[in-house]
């Protein structure tokens, strides 16, 4: 017998016998730790939140508030393109037949789309957001001022083509929070109303995701979409714009354009037909190498009420006081018939189009000269300050007296600020929309706020006046300003008043 061999086997350890039962519990335990870890590195808004949840955090998440739904929207750039944004608003909410939250005037560029061509944008959960705090920004420094204290909503809504509610109003009614936050201040910002104010923009600027009944968050947008209604067999194709190769390349992206119908992506039968609020990014469109960049609508015939819509919001007038305002400077200062000239300086993006403006202002003059109409009057909106005009061809006619009256309008002037006054007192945006109750709140709790400032009415006035002048007007190529003022003028806004050349 081998006597190594024996005491080896003797200290042989045994292997012992594992049960199945403890490997599954280890690895499922293994499995919790690292679902546990990851979880907690999330952040909170990617969470999903029960509905039980939401019904705390927000008390219209998962019931629609009095039957209605709701369409928002995130408004950016000028004045020019906030009125243009918010036309196809009121073109989407009424396909969709939702109530349109109708956004404050943001400050010039205080939120900046990007570039559609170039596939640069915001996306909209960034813009949605942006919108939201510069929102709260005016209201908290008594700067707010709604679209429809600007813009005469009556045409739209008086006929029920189209609903409406002012921002502040379904922010107290949507978000669950005191109507007291149109009063809202920098000492409010660690109350439960500033946190409550937090939570709702987190929801409504769709980070939270989207919310069953609650709340849909589109992502497409001019990278990836073309919305169309009633255009037969589209839905789905491609559209005819494309980023090209150089760009793909150049940009590292993959976007894919495809023209889909809003009405059958986002309307009865779909999921986002369900939630209480929809909520686009931008709506900013315009044509674009035979196509459009993000909305193709411009006809329904298959839908009277559609085309009826449309019609009526190709042009939308500023309100009353403005309008009067306008017509007054234009029939009572001025007198005459006079030249209107808009004249963009000081905006680096128009800069090469400066000596073509110019040009085409020195040819309507020589051409008012020939036929004798001497002084010409000259009605100037422009950026540049006048003590800045010495040097410039704005200098050569100013100091050319025989021939030329010029006239300005400035913020300091009476009309302007007493225009102003009566526009605050009018309360315009008070006046139309859903949920009478929650406006005439919202109007009763800012006149108990501190001081409101007065609206910055000088470009809407100029416009108007602009618009009146018989002897032609001259706008600087590519401003959307320009396009506004031509706009008004087609529509003849001053034709009952109008006083021709001889």
């Amino acid at each position: 017998m081998d006597v190594t061999n024996l005491n080896r086997a003797r200290w042989k350890k045994k292997t012992p016998h594992r049960s199945p039962l403890l490997s599954i519990s280890l690895l499922a335990l293994l499995f919790f730790l690292f679902f546990f870890l990851a979880y907690k590195n999330i952040p909170k808004s990617l969470h999903p939140i029960s509905s039980t949840t939401l019904t705390v955090r927000f008390p219209q998440c998962g019931v629609r508030a009095l039957g209605e739904s709701f369409l928002w929207y995130a408004p950016h750039s000028g004045f020019s393109n906030q009125v243009s944004v918010f036309k196809n608003a009121v073109l989407m909410a009424g396909i969709l037949n939702r109530t349109l939250i109708v956004p404050p005037i943001l400050d010039h560029h205080a939120v900046a789309l990007g570039s559609c061509p170039k596939f640069r944008v915001l996306g909209p959960n960034e813009i949605r957001v942006s919108v939201w705090d510069h929102a709260i920004d005016l209201i908290r420094s008594r700067r707010y001022v709604s679209m429809a204290d600007i813009i005469d909503l009556s045409s739209v809504v008086s006929t029920s083509v189209a609903r409406t509610i002012d921002f502040r109003a379904f922010v107290s009614l949507w978000c669950g929070v005191s109507i007291n936050f149109v009063c809202f201040n920098e000492s409010d910002s660690k109350s439960s109303l500033f946190d409550s104010l937090k939570q709702c923009r987190s929801l409504l600027s769709g980070l939270d995701g989207n919310i069953n009944k609650c709340l849909y968050a589109l992502q497409e947008d001019c990278r990836t979409t073309v919305w169309t209604y009633q255009q037969n067999n589209e839905d789905g194709v491609l559209d005819s714009f494309q980023p090209d190769e150089q760009l793909q390349k150049k940009k590292k992206i993959s976007y894919v354009r495809r023209r889909r119908d809003v009405y059958k992506t986002l309307g009865p039968g779909s999921e986002a037909e369900l939630a209480t609020v929809l909520a686009f990014g931008s709506l900013f469109t315009a044509p674009y190498k035979g196509s459009e960049l993000y909305i193709d609508i411009n006809e329904a015939p298959r839908d009277k009420r559609v085309q009826s819509l449309i019609e009526k919001i190709e042009y939308l007038p500023f309100v009353p006081e403005i309008m009067s305002a306008g017509k007054d400077y234009a029939f009572e200062i001025i007198k005459g018939p006079f030249l209107c000239v808009q004249l963009r300086l000081l905006d680096g993006q128009f800069k090469n189009h400066w000596k073509a403006t110019f040009l085409e202002l020195k040819q309507k003059v020589e051409f008012l000269r020939k036929k004798g109409l001497l002084p010409i009057h000259m009605f100037v909106m422009t950026d540049l300050p006048r003590g800045n005009w010495t040097g410039s061809y704005l200098g050569d006619l100013a100091r050319d007296f025989n021939s030329f009256k010029l006239y300005v309008l400035r913020e300091e002037d009476e009309l302007v600020t007493q225009t102003a006054k009566k526009l605050m007192a009018a309360g315009h945006s008070m006046k139309f929309g859903s949920f009478p109750k929650s406006l005439d709140r919202v109007s009763k709790m800012e006149n108990h706020c501190s001081s409101q400032m007065l609206a910055d009415i000088l470009l809407y006035l100029e416009e108007t006046v602009c618009s009146c002048a018989s002897l032609g007007f001259v706008g600087t190529a590519g401003s959307t300003i320009a396009e506004s003022i031509e706009l008004m003028r087609k529509f003849g806004i001053c034709s009952s008043q109008s006083q021709t050349a001889s």
